[in-house]
C-alpha cells in the first residue's frame, strides 16, 4: 500500500502536467479559432459536435454548454452517425469532430459524408497533421505534450484540452451574442441557479404578511405585533412613511437594559434609519444587501416608497438562494 505522501504527490503532478497543457493551447489559439467562430455566429443552422470514446463525452458536455450560453447544439455519436444519424444534420449545420488522433475507423468513414453533403467541419484534435485535421474546413488545435496517466495512454490530459477550447469556443460565441445573465435564465429557470437569477423579492413577499407599529405603539403590542407575523420584525410607519424598524434583537437589547418597559414605545428602540430594498430587485440583491450590512430582515418598498413587505433571510434559505 502506497503512503499519503505518494498519492499526495502524484495527485499534484498529474494537476501539474494538466494546467501546463491548458497553459500551452493559448499558444495555439490561431486564426482559423476566429475564424470558427465567426462562421458558427453568422451560420443559420445549428452546431453538430460528434465524437468517439471519451471525445463523445466530452462533445456531450460542449454541446450542454453552447445551449445554455445561446448557441443551439446537438451530440450525435460518431459510432451512430453512420448508422442512421447522419439525419441529424440539417444545410446550414456546421459540425464540429473532436478526436485526440483524427484517424480513428469511424471519423475517416464519416468526414467524407460530412462533406459531401457539404457542410463545414471543425476539427478539434491533437495532431494537426491528421485525416481530420487536414479534411476540415477550420482547426483548433488541441495538442498536448502527453497524458496524465503514468502510461500515456488514458485520455486525461488530452480530454482536459478539449473541454478547456470548447469552453473557449462557446465563450467567444455568447460575447459576440452580447449573451447577458437575463438570456441565461431563460435557459436555467429551475434549481438554486435559475432562482439567482429570475426570482424577485415580490415572489418572496408576496405571501407575507405586512407587521407594522406606529411610533406611539406600546412595547406590548410591538412585542404581540412581531410574534403574530412570525418574521422577527416590524416597520414602524406614521402618515404612510417609514419612521423606523424594530427587530427581536431590538426587543431583546431593550430588555437586557430595561427592568420597567411598560412605559417604553416603539420610538424609544427603534433603528431610526433601516435598510431597503425595492419589491422589483432580484433575490439576490436582498441577499448581498443582507450579507453586506450583517442583518437579517430587510424592508421593502414600492417605487413610490410606500412600505409593501419584509424579506427575511429564511426567505432566501428556503429558496435555496443562500
Amino acid at each position: 500500500m502506497k503512503n499519503s505522501n505518494t498519492i499526495i504527490d502524484k495527485a499534484i503532478l498529474t494537476i501539474d502536467i494538466e494546467s501546463k497543457a491548458i497553459a500551452n493551447l493559448k499558444k495555439l489559439i490561431n486564426i482559423d479559432f476566429e475564424k470558427a467562430v465567426n462562421f458558427i455566429f453568422n451560420s443559420k443552422g445549428r452546431v453538430i459536435i460528434t465524437g468517439i470514446g471519451k471525445s463523445a463525452i466530452i462533445a456531450n458536455k460542449i454541446v450542454a454548454t453552447m445551449n445554455s450560453t445561446g448557441t443551439p447544439a446537438i451530440f450525435m455519436h460518431a459510432a451512430d452517425a453512420i448508422h442512421g444519424d447522419l439525419g441529424n444534420i440539417q444545410e446550414d449545420d456546421i459540425v464540429i469532430c473532436i478526436s485526440k488522433s483524427g484517424n480513428t475507423p469511424e471519423i475517416k468513414v464519416l468526414v467524407p459524408l460530412i462533406k459531401n453533403y457539404g457542410n463545414k467541419i471543425i476539427a478539434l484534435t491533437g495532431n494537426p497533421n491528421s485525416f481530420l485535421a487536414t479534411n476540415a474546413d477550420f482547426l483548433l488545435n488541441c495538442e498536448v505534450e502527453k497524458e496524465a496517466c503514468p502510461n500515456n495512454l488514458a485520455p486525461t490530459t488530452s480530454t482536459t484540452a478539449q473541454l478547456v477550447m470548447g469552453d473557449a469556443l462557446a465563450i467567444c460565441l455568447l460575447d459576440l451574442r452580447d449573451f447577458t445573465s437575463k438570456d441565461f435564465a431563460k435557459y436555467h429557470p429551475g434549481g438554486a441557479l435559475g432562482k439567482r437569477l429570475y426570482l424577485r423579492v415580490s415572489d418572496l413577499i408576496s405571501n407575507h404578511e405586512m407587521p407594522l407599529v406606529t411610533s406611539n405603539t406600546n412595547i406590548k403590542d410591538v412585542i404581540i405585533e412581531i410574534s403574530k407575523k412570525r418574521l422577527g420584525a416590524t416597520a414602524v410607519i406614521d402618515n404612510q412613511k417609514i419612521s423606523g424598524m424594530i427587530t427581536d434583537g431590538d426587543i431583546r437589547r431593550m430588555l437586557e437594559k430595561n427592568d420597567n418597559i411598560s412605559k417604553l414605545q416603539a420610538k424609544d428602540i427603534m433603528s431610526l434609519s433601516p435598510k431597503t430594498l425595492n419589491v422589483d430587485a432580484m433575490a439576490i440583491d436582498a441577499l448581498n444587501t443582507l450579507e453586506n450590512f450583517g442583518i437579517t430582515q430587510i424592508l421593502v418598498l414600492n417605487d413610490e416608497k410606500k412600505y409593501v413587505g419584509i424579506i427575511h433571510l429564511h426567505d432566501l434559505i428556503k429558496e435555496g438562494i443562500f
